[in-house]
């Protein structure tokens, strides 16, 4: 009688225990599923291991290297260093120069510390924009002004285009031309430099007649680099 009774108990419980180590596992962190340790393999191949013997020529055992792979406390890497300098540029007339010399020299020993990072390049003013573009042939500088005159021309100042028309006729034709081509530059480091093509420049852009030397709008430049050395 009493076997009949724990047939069916037994036949209930049954799903229960298949399925406890399933469930179990779910509420279980994810370092338990690793905490069991790795046997090396004995020189002779011992069959109470999972592991294959150490190759004799790769100077460390297979459980050393799957440990060392794993855990990524053992590999250090160094602290991203931070820089930061202003510096003030007046360009000689309106139009696009080339000031790469200019920033070199300006960051040249902090760049040094850096063998991989970013420099970012800001400037303050909204008349005035940062680009990179052609090094070498000054015709591009002097074409890249021309198109832009005609991208945003003078006339709008006058024609009903512009209401901000107070400051003159390249005021207004200023701002467009500094959002066109933008306030700031993101420059990759590599080993100490920056990562320019062989023919990239940066390029500082004057967009009002009022800059140039003795007189005109000195614009200034934040520098930030950060990286590792």
């Amino acid at each position: 009688m009493l076997v009949m009774y724990l047939r069916p108990a037994a036949a209930r419980l049954l799903p229960l225990l298949l399925f406890a180590p399933i469930v179990a596992g779910a509420f279980l962190p994810p370092s338990s599923f690793y905490s069991i340790p790795l046997v090396e393999a004995s020189d002779s191949g011992s069959s109470g291991s999972c592991l294959p013997p150490s190759s004799p020529d790769s100077g460390s055992s297979s459980s050393s290297r799957l440990s060392s792979s794993s855990n990524p406390t053992d590999s250090t890497m160094a602290a991203p260093q931070w820089f930061q300098k202003e510096i003030s540029i007046t360009a000689p007339s309106r139009g696009c120069h080339l000031i790469t010399s200019d920033i070199n020299k300006a960051i040249k020993d902090d760049l040094s510390k850096i063998k991989i990072g970013l420099a970012n390049l800001f400037i303050m003013h909204t008349s005035a924009s940062l680009t990179v573009n052609e090094n070498a042939d000054p015709d591009v500088r002097r074409d890249m002004e021309v198109a832009l005159n005609k991208i945003v021309p003078a006339e709008w100042n006058r024609d009903g285009t512009f209401r901000h028309t107070m400051e003159g006729d390249d005021d207004m034709p200023g701002h467009m031309k500094s959002s066109l081509m933008g306030a700031s530059l993101t420059i990759p480091i590599r080993n100490g430099r920056l990562a320019l093509g062989t023919w990239q420049g940066v390029y500082l852009n004057e967009h009002r007649n009022q800059g140039g030397w003795g007189g005109g709008h000195t614009r200034h430049i934040v520098i930030t680099l950060q990286g590792t050395s």
